[in-house]
């Protein structure tokens, strides 16, 4: 193995060891002592709405972790996408784990003012870690509340203009990379993405908010999957991406400015990447059911993508919805109790 594969190798373990271990924690000290062993006296952590930034294990723990596993019972990861890679943003001076699931508990205690079910709820999530002189220093965590929302019954936002599924992993059944990939093929993939990411600001420049089929299938397959969050929703084929998803988004908002990403890495078919926020925007009116906003309103996005030959394939993309609604003046989570 290179000095390359060595490193990959033994960050993947490391986080893999990480989330066992905290999977297993149950009480604060438990959760506690486990995030302390792994992550460094600085670890600065990233969360959704109404988690924000952390520092320390023991403010993770106690803001995010644990009222997490008090509410859900038992709670199972399912990952789906693991893998690693050099951040494309720095030109590789650091690497990043990147994994994608759903956690699965039991809904047995009221989480965030949500009604606790009694029955097993999904919680799907994305997760970057930094791992540097074998500690975890900087995470990011994306997490879709809106969907326990759904399935508790309070959903708040008007009907989503894609499919609400409990979302699947890559249809291979490849993506948790447990071994040596080729570099040759990670290269292949952080070309077309960047590829893809320049059409897509070109496109913005140019003002065209409903671009041909043909322009999308430079980069996509036509049979293309696209996971979309809560409240967006689901779409499948290049038209239904575009008639379900891309058209409404582009032309219900405005201002469209792209920030960049904290992490790009990849890792044989699969990269993901996540920003802080990656895009501001102003709402036209309509977008989510909002109405006009002046606000250049934040979007934290997570996007995962498979690539096959030459074409992506499947795109799995997570936002901070909340914070997003939580800036043109809808606090979802104070409104829970209207729509019980």
């Amino acid at each position: 193995m290179t000095d390359l594969e060595t490193r990959l190798a033994q960050a993947k373990s490391y986080v893999q060891s990480f989330h066992n271990d905290l999977d297993k924690a149950q009480d604060k000290k438990e959760i506690t002592d486990c995030l302390s062993h792994y992550t460094s006296d600085d670890w600065f952590w990233r969360g959704m709405h109404p988690f924000y930034e952390q520092t320390g294990a023991a403010n993770v723990a106690n803001t995010f972790w644990h009222p997490l596993k008090e509410s859900f019972s038992r709670i199972h990861r399912r990952a789906d996408i693991f893998f690693a890679g050099l951040n494309d943003v720095d030109n590789g001076d650091s690497l990043w784990v990147c994994e994608m699931g759903n956690l699965m508990g039991s809904f047995d205690n009221d989480w965030l003012g949500i009604p606790a079910t009694g029955r097993m709820c999904f919680l799907r999530y994305a997760e970057f870690h930094k791992v540097s002189d074998d500690k975890i220093v900087e995470s990011a965590l994306f997490i879709d509340i809106l969907g326990v929302m759904l399935e508790a019954g309070v959903y708040p936002l008007p009907a989503m203009t894609g499919t609400y599924v409990v979302q699947p992993g890559p249809r291979t059944h490849d993506g948790l990379l447990l071994t040596r990939q080729d570099p040759n093929e990670t290269n292949k993939t952080i070309e077309l993405v960047n590829r893809m990411i320049g059409d897509l600001n070109a496109l913005n420049k140019s003002g065209n908010n409903t671009p041909t089929p043909a322009y999308i299938a430079k980069c996509w397959d036509e049979d293309m999957v696209w996971f979309g969050p809560t409240g967006i929703g689901a779409t499948f084929t290049i038209e239904g991406f575009q008639k379900q998803h891309q058209f409404p988004f582009r032309e219900n908002l405005g201002d469209k400015k792209f920030n960049g990403h904290i992490a790009r890495c990849a890792e044989g078919n699969y990269l993901g990447f996540f920003g802080w926020a990656n895009l501001t925007n102003k709402n036209r009116g309509g977008f989510l059911g909002l109405p006009k906003s002046d606000v250049d309103a934040e979007m934290r996005i997570v996007d995962i993508y498979r690539r096959d030959g030459d074409k992506l394939v499947e795109n799995w993309m997570f936002m901070d919805m909340l914070h997003y609604l939580n800036m043109q003046g809808l606090d979802v989570l104070a409104r829970i109790g209207e729509t019980r």
